[in-house]
């Protein structure tokens, strides 16, 4: 009972700290384009720039994330990477007062290794409770979202208003502040149970190649996510002359859904299955894609963007448990490869519809990203069945099936078929 009280502190701490760093990330990844151009007066090179340079660092960050998340008290690795957040986001409201790109390049690879720390760190923190509840990643996915939402009401409707950029910047560089000592004051993680040494010895190299299929599903569709998201921002800014608030506001119900749904969607993964929930799921994305290519109004977008980030609420947190089941005791590294892929898809994705919006049209540029969200949807059901997780998890615990683990019993009945 001590040890089960002690994950539950530990993974209301992690869903704390998600909130109040996740809102600041998402906030930035959405003005920092625009913040670059206005308050630098950076050309659109130099803000490529900027906006490469964190995401590079983050891609070679997050596999060594992995292994430090192995190897040290997870909550500290996390609340360390919280800091490096936050020391990035006051370093970009003082390149605010000081009108300097280099300051923000600084901060911009601070950044990088520390979102890198704290939310593969985050992620396996959160992993330890899957034995008990293998709804973990849906709160998790539910917590990020929250505190999406959160920050881009609080930044662009109170915050921007009065003091600017600079306000912004500094309000996010508090609540990242605050999300690391969230987990600081967490306690400790409990005796680990005994398990094969092979489970933490396993090297990156290997860990990848057993992972390879589903880190193959998890980078197709964060490639298509990323284009289509990027695309509906040009589409609003571009076709609708839609500004920054304006703007923020069609994506906004959408984060508002994902966050309330993300663990009532979990329901549906107990009752139908991991592989059909993420075949449903990817196929809708898809088809929510072509109903973009048809260029529809404000209204319309914000509707189905609400429908596509339902999907995502349901398809993420199946891929991240999956990672983290198959991978045991060496969870940390098996979710940073699972981080790596994501972010090297969407940076893939996002380039990809940059090159085609500009090349062909909107249409075609939509049409691709819902036929990469297709082949996601064909080679998620491998990737599960391939890993050896279960397909339907129990309502109350998980089996864990990474090394050394005790393997589920052969499936039987509908999960046979499926």
């Amino acid at each position: 009972m001590e040890h089960t009280e002690a994950g539950q502190r530990r993974e209301a701490a992690a869903l704390r700290a998600a909130a109040l760093v996740g809102g600041p990330t998402d906030l930035l990844d959405f003005v920092l384009p625009l913040w670059a151009g206005a308050a630098l007066g950076a050309s659109a090179v130099g803000v490529g720039v900027l906006v490469a340079l964190e995401m590079a660092v983050a891609l070679l960050a997050r596999p060594l994330a992995g292994v430090l998340a192995d190897r040290r008290e997870r909550r500290l690795v996390a609340a360390a990477g919280a800091g490096l957040y936050a020391l990035s986001c006051a370093g970009y409201a003082t390149a605010t007062l000081a009108g300097s790109l280099g300051v923000a390049l600084a901060a911009a690879a601070v950044g990088g290794v520390g979102g890198s720390l704290v939310w593969v760190s985050l992620r396996a923190v959160v992993g330890e409770r899957l034995a008990e509840d293998s709804s973990a990643y849906a709160r998790l996915f539910s917590a990020e979202e929250t505190g999406s939402w959160v920050a881009f009401v609080a930044g662009l409707a109170l915050v921007y208003p009065v003091l600017g950029y600079g306000g912004v910047l500094w309000a996010c560089a508090a609540a990242c502040a605050a999300g690391a000592l969230a987990l600081l004051g967490a306690p400790a993680r409990p005796a680990r149970p005994h398990v094969d040494g092979r489970a933490t010895a396993d090297g990156l190299r290997s860990l990848g190649r057993r992972l390879r299929p589903m880190l193959a599903a998890v980078a197709l569709r964060s490639a298509a996510g990323s284009a289509i998201g990027y695309l509906l921002l040009l589409h609003l800014q571009r076709d609708l002359g839609l500004d920054l608030g304006p703007a923020a506001l069609v994506f906004l119900p959408g984060s508002v859904a994902a966050s309330v749904l993300a663990p009532r969607l979990h329901r549906a993964v107990l009752r139908h299955g991991r592989r059909r929930t993420l075949v449903v799921a990817l196929v809708a994305s898809s088809a929510l894609a072509v109903g973009l290519s048809t260029s529809p109004g404000a209204v319309l977008v914000a509707v189905l963007w609400v429908l596509s980030a339902v999907a995502v609420a349901a398809v993420a947190p199946i891929q991240q448990a999956v990672v983290a089941e198959a991978s045991g005791e060496a969870a940390g590294r098996g979710l940073g490869l699972y981080e790596s892929a994501e972010l090297g898809g969407g940076a893939a994705g996002a380039l990809a519809a940059g090159v085609l919006f500009d090349a062909s049209s909107w249409q075609v540029a939509c049409l691709v990203a819902a036929v990469v969200m297709l082949a996601s949807a064909v080679l998620v059901p491998r990737s599960v069945r391939a890993l050896g997780v279960v397909d339907v998890p129990s309502s109350t615990a998980v089996v864990p099936l990474g090394p050394g683990a005790v393997p589920a019993a052969p499936p039987t009945g509908d999960d046979a078929g499926r």
